[in-house]
């Protein structure tokens, strides 16, 4: 069923990925999406009007009648800052939010399914989970799909898999991804050494919002590259052993940092501890910055009153479309450099800094 819901209602809650309930460390949360296609019609990049229409017409009939509920927006109806807001909160891709007419996305009131309609290919799925949970976010995606399947014809060649409009996708169609904080090997300059290691064995590494975008906040997103002559199951746990192993080096990183250069480490925490709580001009991508080194403090014990939960919804509550959906008017960069600051400062009240100052 369509469910209607105001991006103003949704701002002011956070999606359910990012209500980590176990100690999940470096490890944010895990995505799986799934690239599909229609057998009875052209890729959306080559596709006619009446045939992108007829496939979003087609799908809204569809989750009209599915017993779970979906939010429903088509891009061609929304203003510019509201398909950013959907991208920051990661529901849709960069690619998406710049589609137009009879493009659009089915998100579950939860936000942790999302189906995106005529993007690059015609049907993206894509399933949420926070922590490391890739498995369950494959099996999310994969009861999506056969339900899917059961009405719509795919295109599907019996040798190469699933078709797709870019041939690295061919095959199970299945990119998984993991998100983490790493400012352990950042700080101790280990990261492209990891990246380098990373690429060779089919793995990719890209920014917190994904293809195209910086790393900022010392976050990175963990995906495979590889799609076909693998099964979905080894794509899976091919990934996630890999992570287990990240995660291990971001922790040893850690340790080492603090048996090695403590004094450092307080200090770049202490500071931006400061920053944070009497900023009274702050940039999108300082704040990020920032916040990644409080996370850290975080989980060094040296913050505490604030945990790392609060941080990763800060991460998405402090960017450009969701400081505007809440103040209710579109702000320029100076203007929402004022409000994020003094969201952030209302924010640090509640935290302490269990540095001892000398």
């Amino acid at each position: 069923m369509i469910k209607s819901i105001t991006l103003d209602n949704l701002v002011q809650r956070h999606g359910s990925w990012l209500e980590t309930g176990i100690d999940e460390g470096p490890v944010i949360s895990s995505r799986v999406r799934l690239a599909r296609n229609l057998d009875a019609y052209h890729f959306p990049s080559w596709a006619p009007e009446n045939q992108k229409h007829a496939i979003w017409n087609q799908s809204h009939a569809l989750f009209s009648t599915v017993d779970k509920a979906y939010m429903c927006w088509e891009m061609g109806e929304m203003p510019e800052m509201d398909r950013e807001l959907l991208f920051e909160r990661h529901l849709i891709s960069q690619e998406l939010a710049h589609k137009e007419k009879d493009s659009g996305v089915f998100v579950s009131t939860d936000e942790m399914m999302s189906i995106m309609i005529n993007e690059e290919d015609h049907i993206r799925i894509q399933a949420l989970k926070p922590g490391l949970n890739v498995k369950e976010a494959w099996e999310s995606a994969s009861a999506i799909d056969d339900e899917l399947e059961q009405t719509l014809t795919y295109a599907y060649n019996k040798r190469l898999g699933y078709l797709t409009s870019c041939p690295s996708n061919v095959g199970t169609g299945l990119r998984a991804s993991v998100m983490l904080h790493l400012p352990g090997l950042i700080l101790l300059e280990e990261m492209d050494s990891v990246v380098n290691g990373i690429s060779k064995i089919g793995l990719a590494v890209r920014g917190m919002w994904g293809e195209g975008t910086e790393a900022v906040g010392n976050m990175f997103q963990i995906s495979n590259q590889i799609t076909l002559g693998k099964d979905e199951d080894q794509i899976v746990n091919h990934l996630e052993q890999i992570v287990l192993e990240l995660v291990d080096h971001e922790l040893n990183a850690r340790q080492r940092l603090m048996n090695e250069k403590q004094l450092i480490i307080e200090d770049h925490i202490s500071r931006s501890f400061g920053l944070l709580s009497h900023a009274k001009l702050m940039a999108s991508g300082e704040a990020l910055n920032l916040l990644s080194t409080l996370r850290l403090g975080i989980d060094l014990n040296l913050i505490s009153g604030i945990n790392r939960q609060e941080m990763d919804q800060l991460f998405i509550s402090t960017q450009p479309a969701h400081l505007q959906k809440v103040e209710g008017n579109e702000l320029d960069p100076n203007q929402r450099d004022i409000v994020r600051a003094e969201m952030l400062r209302k924010f640090m009240k509640h935290a302490n800094l269990n540095i001892e100052q000398e």
